[in-house]
């Protein structure tokens, strides 16, 4: 009898773990504890090395002198005012960023109005549209340099027989015509991106509204003004942010085209970090250029967020 309720005593112990879970998930803490997981790991990946790089921007970190580590405080920051090289690149980045994203917003619409018409052919020309965006940068890049090379350049071919230019011209090589050039590869190769969001912006549409602009004289102007960008308002918000943050952390185009050249004609601050990192070794340096960059994107996408209104509601219009 006394091993009996012994044996009850311990069985009835080891239901009350699950006891416990089982009203633990009945409350509004279970939503957290499941979360728990995903929240380690984005102080794991991204939380975690974003402060590290901050906190790096306050040392000095030379892996070429390892003896000198040490805190400078806002040294680094203040050596950004007197270095010509850091107003350059923050000048061209402004320029790319600013000239690729227009350029691949209208292409994109357009690239999206057409696919949203039930043409022949459009299911072929959705794949072609789609491919420069499946491509990674780095053959993106190269593909481009050959097709751009001052001696076999197939483009710089055409554009002699066309009589367009008298001979064969050094896109990158030229301070003039650089930067221009490597914008207008980076905007071949990302509109696939506002490509495909404003196509799912574009379907969600009803197509009654154009039918009744039709009826009431618009034309295609005034659908796309009172009609289209409206509506795709919020699509095209997230994907400007999306894309400049983008653009503005992806030197790997910049690196394979140009690197940086000629002269500082393409010199970025994302370019500008990386080389202060891995060609100086003056990490501390390259940390405080994140640093300001990260700054400046919050303050572009917040500033952007505001300006567009797309957090508020279509009654507060």
């Amino acid at each position: 009898m006394h091993s009996h309720r012994g044996s009850m005593t311990s069985s009835s112990s080891g239901y009350r773990p699950l006891r416990a879970l089982g009203e633990l998930s009945e409350t509004r803490y279970w939503m957290y504890l499941l979360l728990l997981p995903s929240l380690v790991m984005i102080l794991l990946v991204i939380a975690y090395p974003t402060l590290y790089g901050m906190a790096i921007s306050f040392r000095e970190m030379r892996l070429t002198r390892p003896g000198l580590g040490g805190w400078v405080g806002f040294k680094h920051y203040a050596a950004m005012w007197s270095d010509p090289v850091f107003w350059i690149a923050l000048k061209n980045t402004v320029v790319w960023v600013t000239a690729a994203v227009v350029l691949e917003l209208a292409l994109g619409l357009l690239a999206a109005t057409a696919l949203n018409r039930d043409l022949p052919g459009t299911k072929i020309f959705a794949v072609l549209i789609l491919l420069p965006y499946f491509l990674p940068n780095v053959v993106a890049g190269h593909m481009w340099a050959l097709l751009l090379d001052p001696r076999l350049g197939v483009i710089n071919d055409l554009l002699v027989r066309a009589g367009v230019l008298h001979t064969y011209k050094a896109w990158f090589a030229d301070p003039n015509t650089a930067l221009a050039a490597t914008v207008l590869v980076e905007a071949w190769h990302g509109f696939p991106f506002f490509a495909l969001l404003l196509l799912a912006g574009l379907k969600s549409i009803p197509e009654d509204l154009y039918k009744a602009a039709a009826v009431d004289g618009a034309g295609v102007p005034a659908q796309l003004r009172l009609i289209t960008l409206p509506m795709l308002k919020t699509v095209i918000a997230a994907a400007v942010i999306l894309r400049v943050i983008g653009l503005v952390n992806s030197p790997d185009l910049l690196l394979i085209l140009t690197g940086g050249g000629p002269g500082d004609a393409t010199q970025v601050l994302s370019l500008y970090a990386f080389q202060t990192a891995y060609k100086e070794f003056n990490f501390g340096y390259a940390s405080a250029l994140s640093v300001v960059m990260f700054v400046i994107l919050m303050i572009f996408a917040t500033a952007y967020i505001r300006l567009s209104r797309i957090t508020k509601g279509d009654g507060d219009d």
